[in-house]
């Protein structure tokens, strides 16, 4: 019994051992086979600024640049103080804007100079506070024209085929040193129409072996290495001696090469505008003078990405704008009812016609007309690769102060193709400083991370701020705002 319970307890450490044995020859592997090389996580540096100019966009009447963001160490900064020491980093003389439109590029903007603005407490012009930059607008150059030509006459190469509308090379060739052209075929004597050789024509001559000149010596001379030669001179041998000549001439050639003298030109001298040769753009200008747009600058050069959403057809964007349009009367409806703001008056409706002239029917008055909606804007953007559809919808109704009311809204289509709100903004002109009207710039990537967010305007009665705003799953957050400028 006692032999049994000893066998028992031996086979049992056995198995324990057995079991045990992987997990210590896990403890035993090297420790560099459970490592692996993480890359470097690439350093971005990524301005975001609003171009805003009056007039052509080629040649604007007046523009200015206003900084927004500067992502840098992995973090967004208001571009507008971040190393005002005293200038703006995202200002600096010499930084180069790409001035776009949904991640394409339209051109860049050289920053030739930058100035703090502090508006006085007697200022008339309102937005004029803060930092803003000036530079030339320089459009993309256009494509090179090709200097291809095509050749008007046709290489004609002769063969011994028969058939003479083949191109082909010859094996033959005329008998050296005598001037003539090879035959087509063999035996074939040249047209009578072809021009006979010219004696004059200068020929090549295979040069004579030594051997050669040896039995020749009777009747070919031997070439004499001093003897003059005649030979058609170049025109950089003709210009060197005349510039070797001494005359008016030769001085003149001199003083033309001399790179430190002074040159007169016609107009004014090339190089950067000074700060009065750019038009500088002051106040705010009414919405149908005043364009906008996205500038980025960006210490790497990144591939395009177009963050647009073309239309698929007409019917498609009539849709979404119906559909947007009724949200936008909802939501219009809802705030003259928290705020008692009564809606613009409607023209009054038709004199309705009474039928009959003995009995009296009751006279139904129609419905008054929706209020109509004015300055309506919708876009459509992908604000990622396979991202879902996004539409921002602006638009403003009649009136003046309470009366005049904004409102945009920003959707994304769910599963069902349905535009579903995910975010909105009512005001009127009479609480701008309570609740700011938004508008839209465009869409930009802020951290060059192939996402875009929205960029708007936050403008107020005297004041105005510039947010971004990322859109996902029909969810709006806003990710940075700047300071408030007035």
């Amino acid at each position: 019994m006692r032999d049994r319970i000893e066998r028992s307890v031996r086979m049992l450490a056995a198995v324990a051992l057995a079991i045990s044995a992987p997990a210590i020859s896990l403890l035993c592997v090297p420790a560099i086979a459970q490592t692996h090389k993480v890359t470097k996580q690439q350093d971005v540096v990524r301005a975001i600024g609003v171009y805003e100019w009056t007039g052509d966009m080629a040649k604007p009447a007046a523009s200015r640049l206003i900084p927004v963001s500067l992502f840098i160490g992995g973090k967004i900064e208001d571009a507008a103080v971040y190393l005002a020491q005293p200038v703006p980093f995202a200002l600096l003389t010499g930084n180069v804007y790409e001035i776009q439109n949904s991640g394409v590029a339209l051109g860049t903007l050289d920053l030739q100079f930058s100035r703090h603005l502090v508006a006085p407490e007697t200022a008339t012009a309102a937005y004029d506070d803060g930092w803003f930059g000036y530079g030339r607008f320089v459009p993309p150059a256009p494509p090179r024209k090709s200097t291809l030509k095509p050749v008007k006459t046709l290489a004609a190469i002769n063969e011994v085929d028969d058939d003479d509308s083949r191109p082909h090379f010859s094996s033959r060739s005329a008998t050296p040193g005598s001037g003539g052209t090879a035959s087509s075929k063999p035996g074939a004597e040249t047209p009578s129409d072809t021009p006979p050789d010219d004696p004059d024509r200068p020929t090549l001559h295979r040069s004579a072996s030594t051997g050669d000149q040896t039995a020749n010596s009777g009747s070919t001379p031997a070439d004499d290495p001093d003897r003059p030669t005649l030979r058609r001179r170049s025109p950089v041998d003709a210009s060197q001696a005349k510039s070797d000549q001494p005359g008016a001439a030769g001085a003149s050639e001199a003083l033309n090469n001399d790179p430190n003298r002074p040159l007169l030109h016609r107009g004014k001298p090339e190089g950067a505008p000074a700060e009065t040769d750019l038009p500088k753009l002051a106040g705010l200008p009414g919405d149908t003078d005043l364009h906008q747009t996205v500038a980025v600058s960006d210490a790497a050069d990144r591939p395009t990405h177009d963050f647009s959403r073309a239309w698929e057809d007409d019917n498609e964007h009539q849709a979404i704008l119906t559909k947007m349009q009724a949200v936008a009367r909802t939501q219009l409806t809802a705030y003259e009812t928290a705020n008692g703001v009564a809606p613009a008056a409607p023209p009054p409706p038709p004199s309705a016609a009474k039928t009959g002239t003995k009995s009296r029917r009751a006279v139904i008055t129609p419905p008054p007309p929706p209020e109509p909606l004015l300055d309506e804007q919708l876009k459509g953007y992908t604000l990622s690769y396979g991202g879902a559809a996004t539409f921002v919808y602006f638009a403003h109704t009649d009136g003046l102060g309470p009366a005049l009311r904004y409102i945009t809204l920003v959707a994304q289509v769910d599963m069902k193709g349905e535009p579903e709100i995910a975010m909105k903004n009512v005001t009127d002109a009479a609480h701008l400083d309570r609740t700011p009207r938004m508008r839209l710039i465009d869409a930009v990537d802020a951290e060059a991370s192939n996402r875009a967010s929205l960029l708007f305007e936050l403008r107020a009665q005297n004041s105005r701020q510039f947010a971004l705003y990322q859109v996902i799953g029909a969810r709006a957050s806003q990710t940075f705002v700047t300071g408030s400028t007035q």
